[in-house]
């Protein structure tokens, strides 16, 4: 009987034994998986963050070159205002019928084109005078019923693209 025991007992150790490493092992497995979750995380967290920072670069880097290209039109807008100025010098001359006509048109073109270009003429006749989109070159006295601090005539005219003001209307300021 004492054999059958002993064979007991050592199968009992046996199994005792190999469920020990079986649960050690378990618990290794255990730890690495959680080591696992803790890197994936990690990484999705830097992804994430990978992600956003480069949408931000490319909203950023859209601005820029939209800034860029606004610039751009409007340093040459700059440099052709005073082919307008000149068209309308020209139809103060006097001219023949055909000649004025021709004028005209090509003041027209020249209005769509810059309207194309969402630039707008600011005209500050009869309002008050306001220095952000005028410069005041001379003061001149008012008339019967005409309030101070009004533009009365414009010598050149101004410019706008949206809210940014590409050339400010030279005026005169009723004193």
């Amino acid at each position: 009987m004492e054999e059958k025991k002993t064979k007991t007992s050592a199968k009992t150790e046996k199994i005792s034994t190999k469920e020990k490493e079986l649960i050690a092992e378990n618990e290794n497995l255990i730890k690495e998986i959680e080591t696992l979750k803790g890197q994936v995380d990690e990484f999705k967290d830097k992804w994430m963050r990978n992600v956003a920072e480069f949408d931000n670069y490319k909203k950023r880097n859209a601005k820029l070159w939209s800034d860029a290209f606004n610039e751009g039109i409007t340093s040459v807008i700059i440099k052709i205002l005073p082919v307008g100025d000149n068209l309308d010098w020209a139809l103060t001359l006097g001219l023949d019928e055909k000649t004025e006509q021709g004028i005209k048109g090509i003041r027209r073109k020249f209005d769509d084109t810059l309207k194309e270009l969402e630039i707008e003429e600011i005209n500050p006749i009869g309002k008050p005078f306001d220095p952000n989109e005028a410069e005041a070159v001379m003061q001149v006295e008012g008339a019967d019923g005409e309030e101070s601090d009004t533009v009365k005539q414009v010598f050149e005219k101004g410019y706008r693209k949206k809210d940014k003001v590409i050339r400010y209307a030279k005026v005169s300021v009723i004193k």
